[in-house]
């Protein structure tokens, strides 16, 4: 009598499919199912055991990969890692898919960078203010050209955070930014509805006052400016998402 082969697993729910399959494939690794250091099936067999599309696959694998499970190796296949990364704190930037978690995101920068922008008007050296100031010019270059501006953004809140002289707010300074910064700030003039010049005008005001309080070593005029900036920010992102929720009903 022939056996048949294992049927395809059917998943109900279609948006949770990359999510479920994260949580199996980290659950065989638990298991030493996947041992250790080797590799990872191929996405067509994940795709043929699993029921799921190669999207799907490829989703599941970069969220494991963000997670510190997994490492992926152009052109040979993903690995689980001998050892996991040694951070608890994680932002898949998979995860940050809707304006309600951009405004999310935006509340927890403002508790965080706040405080920082005040240690750093207490701590800045000459370099590190003179490095800011590059980054600013950089900024209203890239501006002034419509080239991209998000790298020269991101830098000058990752440098406010180095000037703290903490190395806990630059570490995680460093993984918002490489994963979720850019990827909000890309779209904030067009989800805002605003004119690409008046909002870079805009932030490059807010980033001036942020700068001079910090050269002339005025905390509480550093943590002021930093909440303007971001409030701003997150206060124009709710009113484009309430108008969105609106335009629904």
């Amino acid at each position: 009598m022939e056996i048949p082969s294992p049927q395809p697993r059917v998943r109900r729910k279609h948006r949770s499919l990359a999510q479920e399959l994260v949580t199996e494939l980290s659950q065989q690794i638990r298991d030493g199912q996947i041992k250790r250091g080797e590799k990872l099936p191929t996405e067509s067999a994940i795709m043929e055991a699993q029921g799921v599309s190669r999207t799907v696959v490829r989703e599941a694998l970069s969220r494991l990969q963000a997670s510190g499970l997994v490492e992926t190796r152009h052109g040979i296949g993903t690995f689980v890692l001998d050892t996991p990364s040694p951070s608890g704190f994680r932002i898949d930037p998979a995860t940050i898919v809707t304006l309600r978690d951009v405004l999310a995101i935006l509340e927890f920068r403002i508790s965080l960078e706040v405080e920082s922008a005040g240690l750093a008007a207490q701590r800045r050296t000459d370099a590190q203010l003179q490095a800011m100031r590059d980054v600013l010019d950089a900024l209203r270059e890239s501006a002034a050209h419509s080239g991209d501006a998000v790298v020269s953004d991101f830098q000058f809140h990752l440098l406010i955070a180095e000037a703290t002289g903490n190395r806990y707010f630059t570490d995680i300074m460093s993984h918002l930014g490489t994963s979720i910064i850019p990827r909000t700030r890309l779209n904030s003039a067009r989800i805002a509805q605003d004119d690409q010049r008046h909002y870079m005008a805009r932030l490059e005001r807010e980033h001036e006052q942020i700068f001079e309080a910090i050269a002339r070593q005025d905390s509480d005029a550093a943590r002021a400016a930093v909440r303007l900036h971001l409030t701003n920010s997150r206060e124009r992102l709710r009113q484009a998402h309430e108008a969105a929720q609106a335009g629904q009903e």
